[in-house]
């Protein structure tokens, strides 16, 4: 008798979104029984592989423990299925570096207050930020009938104003955040769905 052989998991991949990180995968069909799966991590600065908090589960995800949650760490993950006494091959992933693979949602536009030649609006970021982030907030705005007059505007408070706009005129803006890292990098955040308002009349 060939000896019976579990397969790997398949599609391993590490999803990241506003640096809460998963590892997550497809699940390895098999008659006769439910995989179980473990999941191992080492980092750049201690190669030894150890256990997550994911040994023997049946779910097809592993949230990154606390311990992971270091922004510039460089973390690999392995991943191996389990049944019975079998055990699949692991299937390792890439380097994961958070600040540079994570990525970043929009802000939250909180409140928007029109004045007849201004939108104040008040803003929300994607993510806690931590001590030292430099965290920027790049508007774009237009008057509704020309998107092709875009203006820029960058902002680092969570509450600023659109100003010099013509009054009783619909304007829309759209928000993404701009992180800055060390040596000059930046990371750049999905920019928001467009948001319409009309300025007061004076």
């Amino acid at each position: 008798e060939p000896s019976p052989h579990l397969p790997a998991p398949k599609d391993v991949e590490i999803y990241s979104y506003n640096f809460h990180s998963l590892l997550r995968w497809s699940p390895v069909q098999v008659e006769g029984g439910s995989v179980l799966y473990t999941v191992h991590y080492k980092t750049g600065a201690f190669p030894v592989w150890n256990e997550m908090n994911c040994t023997r589960t049946p779910q097809t995800q592993c949230g990154f423990p606390p311990v992971l949650h270091k922004r510039r760490w460089t973390v690999s993950l392995r991943v191996r299925a389990e049944l019975g006494p079998l055990t699949s091959p692991w299937v390792p992933t890439g380097p994961f570096v958070a600040q540079r693979d994570t990525t970043l949602g929009p802000p939250q536009v909180t409140s928007v207050s029109v004045t007849s030649d201004s939108l104040v609006l008040s803003v929300t970021p994607p993510f806690t930020p931590e001590p030292g982030d430099t965290l920027h907030y790049l508007v774009s705005y237009w008057e509704n009938s020309t998107r092709t007059m875009e203006k820029e505007l960058v902002e680092s408070k969570t509450l600023f104003q659109i100003g010099n706009l013509k009054e009783s005129t619909l304007y829309c803006f759209s928000i993404r955040v701009e992180l800055e890292l060390d040596f000059g990098d930046v990371l750049l955040g999905q920019q928001s769905a467009p948001e319409c308002h009309r300025t007061a009349i004076s």
